[in-house]
């Protein structure tokens, strides 16, 4: 298939349906060999799947196309107790597929010009029982959030160990939501809230890095990523505050990786996602109460949540000469802590309350050199129970969920 028409599927398939939701809506990791290391990857160089994590380590990757697809499934729930409005349910939809790809070339031994295609996002569907969902609406309740980013990437070598690079983040976004009439009376724009259909945009932003061989066995890397500014959803402009402005956070990570024998390597990520520079998700849910705080204003209700650091901890170890084996730890802050009034009775819409994830993952190298290679990530059940406002039936809310997903991704050595 030629790399045009692969390029093509994954676009059109990355739009199919994306469920993240680990580090907040971020995936853990990119790529199946990073996933098989918690997402410990700031520092090596081993897959194309710079422009996701690192521009700078295109420039040692080599020729190379990645190609692979995780089978993701999210059980999430949701339980309102000890008010009017007490129920609970299951989220339908529990699996999800959801592909990338990353291809580099060597232009010389210096330079590398690539692409990375990855994705984020996070889904909910909430049944009706009994004619009213957990929200009190009158349709099933969800939300599908869809994202997908294209990074070209170019990296040069700045010294024969260190590199630097650069990737314009060329965003896509689609998001519905349904089952909100409960929240008509304190929107903005009670039109255009709830039940509209997808509505999409496009955004724009930049990811710089660096990755540098300090000591013979040691190699540490460091990379940025802008905010990617997205146009507005104008079918929600009553439920994103900022008239339906919802941006990708701008996030950095430093990571450092020690070969500490030839057939063994440790890898250490930390991780900031600063999901407080973007209204719509950190705006506190119970900004309604206050003056100009109806959903879709400036200061409109928001879903709480805070900056995150991320820490990831991996482990490599080539068992011979075809099979390479990992493993991996990460532990993120949770951005929902409930403490606000109402905080998670609007995360019942976006329940990422995931804080810990163990994972495994092997590379088998063919004869032909090209690879196979898969991962396995587990979240941890965690919830997360806050005050329900009276206004939507007093009480108790408590959204959990836990995670597991399984990838696989072949290699193309070019």
């Amino acid at each position: 298939m030629k790399f045009t028409r692969v390029f093509a599927f994954m676009a059109l398939a990355g739009l199919a349906g994306s469920a993240y939701a680990t580090n907040g809506y971020f995936a853990h990791g990119n790529g199946m060999k990073a996933k098989g290391m918690a997402g410990a990857s700031t520092a090596s160089s081993d897959d194309a799947f710079g422009g996701a994590t690192n521009p700078a380590s295109m420039a040692f990757a080599g020729n190379r196309f990645d190609l692979g697809v995780d089978l993701f499934s999210p059980p999430r729930e949701a339980t309102a107790t000890g008010g009017t409005a007490a129920a609970s349910g299951e989220s339908d939809s529990n699996y999800f597929l959801s592909p990338e790809l990353g291809y580099n070339k060597m232009v010389n031994p210096n330079l590398a010009l690539g692409v990375t295609v990855y994705g984020n996002g996070m889904n909910t569907n909430y049944p009706t029982v009994g004619g009213a969902n957990v929200l009190g609406g009158t349709t099933s309740l969800g939300a599908d959030l869809m994202q997908l980013i294209i990074a070209p990437t170019v990296a040069f070598k700045v010294a024969p160990d260190h590199s630097i690079g650069v990737s314009p983040l060329l965003g896509y976004q689609r998001f519905e939501a349904n089952g909100l009439q409960g929240f008509v009376s304190i929107s903005s724009d009670a039109a255009n809230l709830t039940n509209k259909g997808f509505d999409d945009a496009w955004g724009f932003g930049v990811r710089i890095g660096y990755m540098g061989k300090i000591a013979p066995t040691v190699t540490i890397g460091a990379a940025y990523s802008s905010k990617v500014d997205f146009q507005e959803f104008d079918k929600y402009r009553g439920l994103f505050a900022e008239q339906g402005d919802l941006d990708m956070p701008e996030n950095y990570n430093l990571g450092v990786a020690w070969q500490v024998t030839p057939q063994a390597k440790l890898a250490l990520d930390y991780q900031r996602i600063n999901y407080g520079g973007v209204a719509a998700i950190s705006n506190p849910s119970n900004n309604y109460t206050l003056p100009g705080g109806a959903m879709g204003n400036n200061l409109g209700a928001g879903f709480g949540w805070s900056d995150i650091d991320v820490w990831k901890l991996g482990a490599e170890f080539k068992y011979s000469k075809n099979l390479t084996l990992r493993a991996g730890f990460s532990q993120n802050d949770n951005p929902i802590n409930g403490s606000d009034t109402a905080e998670a009775t609007f995360n019942i819409l976006l329940p990422a309350v995931n804080t810990k994830h163990a994972t495994l993952g092997f590379t088998y190298t063919l004869a032909s050199g090209n690879e196979v290679t898969m991962a396995y990530m587990h979240a941890f059940k965690n919830d997360v129970s806050g005050a329900r406002p009276v206004a939507f039936g007093g009480g108790t809310d408590t959204i959990e969920m836990y995670q597991n997903s399984l990838g696989i991704q072949y290699s193309w050595k070019m």
